[in-house]
């Protein structure tokens, strides 16, 4: 069995051991090294055959990963290690949001350490039809669909919806279930974070905290693309409008 590529959760880790170490690369001999390897080693993501290889995420294969963030930075003077696209995205990401990919590092880390993000299991939708998630990562994908999917909380927001108004639809597209489909919509609509987790935090989650938005709404809010992530529905609406403006030929 070949040694599984690295995906956005273990980049991530990897991208924010380097920017704590000023953009340096980090030695097989390090602690931080060898303590990432076993974080790695532990993740909820690949499966036990991969986990059990030697070489998997190994010291030696986290000091290279570090090597290729530091000579794939536009300010490295050097010549540059032959990396993936993924690892590119991240050293962007990374350059463009540190802050931002730092504190995702941190929700993964507190995530892993309470144990929380194993306990979740494989969610629908997690990674989209190219096989590829936010540039967060999977298990922080995987801990928002499953808070989304609460059925108490998502009656709590359909409760709180109905309280202020009467009619339930999306709050993007203005799309009403029950109009469309009559008596089989009553009551239907999903549930969307308005900020993404690794910016909100693992605080409870609160009714203002979600959107009520229809089946593709919410999908496209999740929906991947390199650099990107996490739409709000406000910028989704921002995005239809546009697009409404400029048709695509």
């Amino acid at each position: 069995m070949r040694i599984p590529t690295w995906t956005e959760d273990e980049l991530v880790l990897a991208g924010a051991l380097v920017v704590r170490n000023g953009w340096r690369e980090l030695r097989t001999t390090d602690r931080a090294v060898h303590e990432l390897s076993e974080l790695l080693r532990s993740l909820p993501i690949h499966g036990p055959e991969a986990r059990a290889l030697p070489s998997f995420r190994s010291p030696d294969s986290v000091s290279r990963k570090t090597t290729d963030f530091m000579t794939n930075h536009s300010s490295y003077s050097g010549k540059a290690t032959r990396c993936g696209k993924l690892t590119l995205l991240m050293i962007e990401a990374f350059m463009t949001r540190e802050a931002e990919m730092l504190q995702a590092a941190r929700m993964l880390e507190e995530g892993v350490g309470s144990g929380d993000l194993h306990a979740i299991p494989p969610q629908p939708d997690e990674v989209d039809e190219a096989g590829h998630t936010a540039i967060e990562g999977r298990l922080l994908v995987r801990r928002a669909l499953a808070r989304e999917r609460d059925p108490k909380l998502r009656s709590l927001k359909i409760e709180q919806v109905r309280r202020r108004s009467s009619t339930l639809k999306c709050e993007v597209c203005d799309f009403d279930f029950a109009r469309v489909y009559g008596a089989l919509g009553e009551g239907y609509i999903e549930v969307h974070h308005v900020t993404p987790l690794h910016v909100s935090g693992a605080r409870e989650t609160s009714l203002d905290d979600l959107a009520c938005l229809c089946a593709n709404c919410h999908r496209m809010c999740h929906r991947s693309r390199p650099g990107e992530s996490w739409r709000t529905p406000t910028v989704l609406r921002e995005q239809i409008r546009k697009s409404i403006q400029t048709p695509v030929h």
